[in-house]
This record gives C-alpha cells, structure tokens and sequence, in this order.
C-alpha cells in the first residue's frame, strides 16, 4: 500500500540534510571571513554596490560587506530548497530578495563608508542637500530617479509635429505631420500601453519612434489615453476596446481612406489591439494589413516575476474596492514595478540620492517613467483576473468581448512580433508565443525578432545610436529556445528589420496630405495634446 501524502500543515518544508549542509558551508565561510579580519585581510568585493575603494579602505567595512553577501547567499539558497509549489516559491525569493536588498549596509549612513567620507569632503553639504531630497520625494510620494526639471512634455518631449484631431472619455488621437513628400497610403496606428503615457513612443528627436515612423513615409495616428480619474472610474475593459482602440481604427480609416491600415501595440497596449481585432473579426470586419506587436502578452502562461502580486484572494480584495467604481492609482503601479528591480530602482537612488546627496541626472526614459498614470477601476479588475490570473483570452470559443466569441487565431493579418531578452515583465518566450496564436490558417506570415536590453530599452534603440543588437529567425519552431539555437544575431537597432515589414504591406507611394485629419474630423489643439499633460492625482 502506498504511503498517504501528508497534508500540506504537516509537510517538511526544507529536507533536513540539505538544510544541514547549507549551515556547514555558510559556517565554513563565515570563520573564513572572520579570520581574514582578525589578520586585517580585505576580501575581495565583486558586489557593484561595494565598488568604490572606500569599502576597501577599511578592513571592518569590507568583512561587515562580505557578510551581508554572505548572509544573501545562504537565504537565497534557502529559499530555493524549500519544497514548495513553484509559485509559492517564487514569492518566497521575492520576498527573500525584497528584505535583503533593503538590508544592504550600503543603504545606511551609519554602514556606508562612500556616504560618510562625502561629509567630510563637502564639509556637511552632501547631508543637507540628501535631507533635501527626502523631503522633496516625501511630498511626491516616490523616489526621483532623474531630474525632472530637465524635461517637459511639449517641450523637449513629445514634440513630433502633429495635431490632435478627434477625442472623447478616454482618449485623444494625434496625427503626425509628414515629413517626406510622399507617404504609403495605409497609414500605420500606435496603441501605447494605458498604464503609462504614451511619450515613451515620442521622446526627443534622437530617439522617437514615431519621428522614425514618420521618416520612413507612414501617415502616423497614435492613441493618447486619458489619465482616469473620476469622471471615467467606472469604464470597463469593453469599453477601452470600443470606444477606445475601434474607435480609433476608424477615425484612421476615415482620413486616410482606406479599409485597411497597419496597427502596432506596445504592451497592453498590444494586448487590447489583439482584442479589437479579434472583436472585429467576429464581426466579419478585417482592418488591420499587418500587425505589429511589441512586448506583448496574449498567452499569460508565463508572466514571469510579474506572478509573486498576483493570486485569487489579492484580486478578489481589489475587485471588492474598485472593481465596481474607482480607480487603480499609477503610483501603486510605479511602486510594484520598481519592486521588481529593487536595487536598481529603489536602493541605487536611496543611496545616492539620499545619503549621498548627489542631484539626478537627467535621463528621459526615466522621467517618463516616474509620470504615472491611473486606470477605471472596473477596467483594471477585467484586466489582472481575465489575463494575469486565468489566462481566459486564449481559450477558444469561451472567451467573450461585447458578446461575441473571440479568437485570436482569425486575425489573418500578417504579424511582427518583438520580444525583448532580458525583459522582466513581458518574458521573450512569452512574447514568442503568440506567433503560435495569431494568424491560425497563415502562421508562416509571423515573424519574429529578439532584441536586446529590457522591456523599456529593448523596444526604444534606434539605428543611429548603433547601440545593442537583435536576432532573426524566419524559420518557425513550436517552442522559443528551439527558436534561439538556429536564430542569427544582427548588430544594431532592430528598427529598420520592423520597417522593411511594414513597407511590404502598406500600399503604394503617394503624395503626401498637406493638413491633418479631414473635414470630419478637425485639428482640436497641436500634438501633444491635453490628456498627456495631466498628472496622476
């Protein structure tokens, strides 16, 4: 007779032996580093945070780094033995790495040899300038990563030429100025991500894939969503797929005449695209000549880290507070993302911001990133529950969007899909699956490229930094690492690899429009428009 489990209350969370070995190494280790301190030896410190020769000036200071490494290494390790269900272990790493990033000594004057010596050299100064930025972040309710006195949005970001020419509840669209005297005649819409603003997609002229857009002769529309607030607490995911992306759609339509365009999403910004497109083949409509989708989850089997916030009871709470009317706030969402990477977006600014003293330096991609945005409760709730949790957008024939059986195996358009490596919040191999998903009756139509770098930079490298490189593969295979083993690495921007396929699919030369939007639909106000400006509350 087999042996009954037992119940989870009675399990042995970490096997004896291996517990017991792990206490012999960290104890073998430890008497290690205490000898080569009692005989003024400074051990070596591979760690970046204990880089600077002040930590190696001082043999208490290098063994007091060595044993917080020391002490990471044996929770870190423990951690990983516990015998656990993968996703509760995965929230015990976190958990394990949240409390021992915060417990580095370099995040404590009394502890960091760098922070003390800069007092004396500027006579106090450095203190007084760190007491200053606490204060200043207190009142923002967040960590300054850069200087945001630098940048303004109209000013030196988000400055493409373009109008605004149509709004409502939820969204402006803009349309770009073209620059070359010809343009393709199906014009190409961005849908930016809702959870941040759409800037991301427009810095400076150096970096701006709109600009580039633009340059290459595509008539650009690009979606500028509304920071929620109470006036829309109560719009649903329905909703921003209506209202928000079809509508779009065809207001692109409408002024470029023309029943096809091409459609790129960026994110969740993808995530609803594919949606609109599914909606609307079910409808018997097919607008979209080709697809572009950059980051974007459609199989959230695999949310990667993302996973630790997210369960049945966590959700159930949210729904219960805003799922009915409210809003999701965009400096809760900043902070979990930045939780993600702790050390680089928390710990690296406390240090040396705070206790350093030392200003910001100015960086555009992070000041985008601290203007968060809020979401309609009832939108966001739809959203983590039908994706995040139960993974419902790609079960066939259940999932339904306005009423309708959605399938996003009946988007026939042809599809760049783009996944970034080392991105920690859409996985590239979950990026990679919807080259399996989209396009059922053609999926030899889907192409796919890896970048380089992350979520963020990954997708913004243009080719005249010469920065990074990305891999190609046109050959499908049924899983992404099969994919990679025959995948050829290309040196620079992944940008014009995306450009010659949107050229194959949009239409003829033609000349250039002389205004924005039609007699339907007038300039409203110059690009960027309103709803960009406005801050979370």
């Amino acid at each position: 007779m087999n042996k009954p489990e037992l119940p989870p209350s009675s399990a042995v969370l970490i096997d004896p032996a291996v517990a017991a070995e792990l206490q012999r190494d960290y104890a073998q280790k430890f008497l290690t580093l205490w000898q080569q301190m009692l005989t003024a030896q400074v051990p070596p410190l591979a760690d970046k945070r204990f880089s600077a020769a002040a930590w190696q000036s001082s043999t208490l200071h290098a063994f007091n780094a060595s044993v917080y490494l020391l002490n990471a290494q044996f929770l870190a390790a423990m951690a990983d033995a516990m015998q656990v269900t993968p996703k509760v272990k995965q929230k015990i790493r976190f958990g394990v790495e949240q409390m021992v990033n915060a417990m580095s000594p370099a995040n404590f004057l009394f502890s960091n040899p760098e922070a003390q010596q800069k007092i004396v050299e500027t006579n106090g100064a450095s203190l007084t300038n760190g007491l200053k930025h606490l204060f200043e972040d207190m009142q923002k309710g967040r960590i300054s990563q850069s200087d945001e006195s630098a940048f303004e949005v109209g000013r030196n970001v988000a400055i493409t030429e373009g109008a605004v020419i149509f709004e409502n509840d939820l969204f402006q669209l803009l349309q770009y100025k073209a620059l070359t005297p010809t343009v393709y005649e199906r014009p190409l819409l961005l849908v930016p991500p809702c959870i941040n603003k759409y800037y991301i997609l427009d810095l400076q002229p150096h970096n701006s894939f709109v600009r580039y857009a633009v340059e290459q002769g595509h008539t650009v529309f690009l979606i500028s969503w509304r920071n929620a607030d109470a006036s829309i607490a109560h719009a649903t995911w329905d909703d921003y797929v209506e209202s928000g992306v079809l509508q779009a759609i065809s207001v692109a339509q409408a002024i470029s005449v023309q029943e096809k365009i091409n459609v790129l999403g960026f994110c969740v910004g993808g995530t609803m695209l594919a949606n609109a497109l599914a909606l609307a083949c079910a409808r018997g409509e097919k607008p979209a000549a080709s697809l572009t989708l950059l980051t974007t989850f459609l199989d959230f089997s695999d949310t990667g880290i993302l996973d630790v916030y997210i369960d049945e009871a966590k959700i159930k709470e949210t729904e219960e507070l805003i799922g009915h009317g409210g809003l999701m706030k965009g400096l809760d969402f900043n902070a979990a993302f930045a939780s993600l990477r702790s050390n680089e977006l928390i710990w690296n600014y406390v240090t040396s911001n705070y206790l350093k003293g030392e200003n910001p330096v100015p960086f555009d991609m992070l000041y985008w990133n601290a203007d968060s945005t809020n979401l309609p409760g009832p939108m966001y709730c739809w959203y983590v529950r039908n994706t995040y949790l139960e993974n419902n957008l790609k079960q066939l024939g259940k999932f339904k969007l306005a009423g309708k059986k959605i399938d996003f195996g009946k988007i026939d358009a042809p599809s760049f899909i783009y996944g970034s490596r080392d991105d920690h919040i859409v996985p590239w191999t979950s990026a990679y699956a919807s080259t399996a998903i989209l396009n059922r009756k053609k999926p030899q139509q889907n192409r796919f490229v890896l970048g380089a770098a992350g979520h963020i930079a990954g997708v913004i490298n243009p080719p005249g930094k010469s920065k990074r490189h990305y891999w190609i593969n046109d050959q499908r295979e049924t899983d992404a690492l099969s994919w990679l083993a025959g995948a050829t690495e290309v040196a620079g921007s992944w940008w014009p690899a995306w450009s010659d396929f949107l050229a194959q699919h949009a239409g003829k030369k033609v000349k250039a429009p002389h205004k924005m939007g039609n007699a339907e639909f007038k300039p409203i106000e110059a690009a960027p428009g309103r709803y960009v400006k406005v801050k979370a509350s």
